[in-house]
């Protein structure tokens, strides 16, 4: 539907721009002033920065041992003599994680290769400080816009993206700087530009070639949006850059360090954020209130057939988490609530659809290599004037290689009618167990009856 939008709206956009063209020429002439010096149209400028950029341009490669074939492809730029470079750590933790198995190489644009060591990390920001053998002293690198390190780059400034994508070969992208991500917790640059896989680790630069930023991501289903790490962690990374290689043996150690330090952080900031108590059907629900999630709604009250059940629903969650490996994120939150009244259901139907609703997610198919079983409490809880009855079920699982880090899942269902109910989820990625409980306490403490509604006659309170 999009698609057919974008194609209609771009013969409306020109007709809209042969109109204003028309205004233009119709208007009087501006009084003689000095003419400023044209920039250079922007394939221009594009072409000369990606002329000047070449010879510092790098694709980041994971090769298997056993084949000596590539498992995972990246992009990295020089930042310092001796052919230290700048990448995003998901490019190279396949690597750290399992260095028996793999190794990393580079090829530059100019058509040099060699090996890589890695010298430090920034896990919470997605960045790794890399050298790569082979490239003398000599080689020219990029600085660093000294406006990216204090954010403060004007909206809409033209930028570019440069990286190999899809190993195609590389590729220089123009785009512009478009703030930052307001709904996320770690800052992230929106970048409206196209970024594909194989860019990540590459440079985003202004029009004079310094770095503002460094590809990371984009969203499915975005099409020119896309997100960068700004410079100035680059710049702190490779202001405590260590002159030997990472010692692979204590890689898992660093790694496990670095996500503990920022999850003592993000524990501290979740529990000083306040739940909002917010009406859904006849009952109070916690909905998080920090800048970092974001909300979405849903309902089944236009299905056809008509359901014989109505069910409206939220979901809340924080967007974004830390990238530890291809098949594990930490860091991620999540809250949902479905509200369901029935139309035509008698009690045992309604009773039997509220059960569905309820079966825990995320119980099997979990990764053995990650994460040990799902360990789960199941009760009910009495209900007072104030808040419902439930059945409640909190499960946590351990991390296997990350001491004392834990996921928890919980979800409550209230029992206070026969054609009425919720069902609240809540699930969180990388907590302390004391901390996780705590949070799930919390989310359930926030489930209470509307204060139009007294406890209904007959129930059990």
């Amino acid at each position: 539907m999009f698609r057919d939008l974008a194609r209609l709206g771009s013969h409306t956009m020109a007709a809209v721009a042969f109109a204003f063209a028309g205004m233009a020429w119709a208007q009087s002439p501006a009084p003689a002033l000095a003419k400023p010096q044209a920039p250079p149209a922007p394939s221009a400028a594009a072409e000369a920065i990606y002329a000047a950029a070449k010879p510092r341009l790098l694709q980041i490669r994971t090769l298997l041992n056993a084949a000596g074939q590539r498992t995972v492809v990246g992009s990295g730029f020089l930042v310092g003599r001796g052919g230290v470079a700048m990448t995003n750590y998901h490019v190279v933790a396949q690597y750290l994680l399992d260095p028996a198995t793999y190794r990393l190489e580079y090829a530059s644009a100019d058509g040099r290769k060699g090996a890589v060591e890695v010298l430090a990390l920034d896990v919470a920001h997605d960045l790794a400080l890399v050298r790569v053998k082979g490239i003398d002293d000599e080689t020219s690198f990029f600085d660093f816009d000294e406006r990216a390190s204090h954010d403060a780059l004007p909206k809409g400034e033209r930028i570019f993206s440069m990286g190999n994508p899809l190993d195609l070969g590389f590729t220089i992208v123009e785009g512009s700087y478009s703030g930052f991500v307001e709904r996320a917790y770690e800052p992230r640059i929106h970048f409206t530009g196209a970024l594909n896989p194989g860019m990540s680790g590459g440079p985003t630069v202004a029009a004079d070639g310094r770095v503002v930023g460094i590809n990371v991501a984009k969203p499915w289903g975005g099409e020119l949006v896309s997100f960068l790490v700004p410079a100035r962690h680059a710049l702190k990374l490779l202001s405590k850059a260590p002159q030997q290689a990472l010692d692979l043996s204590q890689a898992r150690q660093e790694i496990a360090r670095q996500v503990g330090a920022w999850q003592a952080e993000w524990q501290g900031k979740l529990a000083q954020q306040t739940l909002e108590s917010v009406a859904h059907g006849r009952y109070q629900v916690p909905s998080p209130s920090a800048k970092w999630f974001s909300c979405s709604a849903s309902t089944n009250a236009n299905a056809f057939p008509q359901p014989r059940a109505l069910t409206n629903s939220v979901r809340c969650s924080n967007q974004m988490g830390i990238f530890l490996a291809d098949d594990l994120f930490t860091g991620t939150l999540e809250l949902s609530h479905t509200h369901a009244q029935s139309r035509s259901l008698h009690a045992l139907q309604f009773a039997s659809l509220m059960g569905r609703h309820f079966s825990p997610p995320g119980l099997t198919g979990y990764s053995r290599r990650h994460h040990t079983p799902y360990r789960c409490t199941d009760r009910f809880v009495k209900g007072t004037d104030q808040a419902p009855p439930m059945r409640v079920v909190i499960c946590a699982r351990a991390y296997r290689n990350l001491e004392g880090m834990f996921d928890f899942t919980m979800l409550a269902l209230t029992q206070d009618s026969d054609s009425e109910a919720l069902v609240l989820r809540f699930g969180a990625a990388g907590l302390t167990y004391e901390s996780g409980q705590a949070l799930a306490q919390r989310v359930l403490a926030g489930i209470k009856r509307s204060p139009a509604q007294a406890a209904p006659k007959g129930a059990t309170p």
